[in-house]
């Protein structure tokens, strides 16, 4: 997407820009990275991601990061961050703790119980980033190529 000339291509209607994905995702792996915080920390911690959702929030979170090149870095180092907080930063009995969650899709509940932090963290891994990268991917002209 990156290689692209134009970063925000028009997305079909109803759906995010580029942009608009990356920040989702900034704001999932940020809230990700919150809640393996306080496990860490021993605090009671939950997991919503109605706010990576909001339009205002997204917009807001473009803005702040500088655009599709911040957000770009900013995925990248997040991803440090859960890739030590999935393996050596936390014990296995951290990554077993059930933290209440409330996970919305298109407005519909898909988890609304408590659920291990290592799941938290495996779906975002498994489900979260591969079907964003579908959505970029499917966003590139057919000319730029991949």
């Amino acid at each position: 997407m990156a290689e692209a000339a134009d970063t925000s291509p028009a997305p079909p209607p109803g759906e995010w820009n580029a942009d608009q994905i990356l920040a989702h995702v900034s704001i999932v792996n940020a809230a990700t990275i919150a809640v393996a915080a306080g496990v860490a920390s021993g605090a009671n911690t939950t997991y919503d991601n109605r706010t990576s959702q909001d339009t205002w929030t997204i917009e807001r979170v473009i803005a702040r990061a500088g655009g599709n090149a911040g957000l770009r870095e900013r995925i990248r180092l997040q991803g440090d961050a859960l890739c030590a907080f999935g393996g050596p930063a936390l014990s296995e009995a951290e990554l077993d703790t059930l933290v209440p969650a409330l996970l919305l899709s298109d407005g519909q509940a898909l988890v609304d119980q408590p659920i291990q932090l290592r799941d938290i963290i495996t779906g975002l891994a498994e489900s979260e980033l591969p079907g964003h990268t579908k959505q970029l991917l499917a966003l590139i002209p057919d000319s730029v190529g991949v």
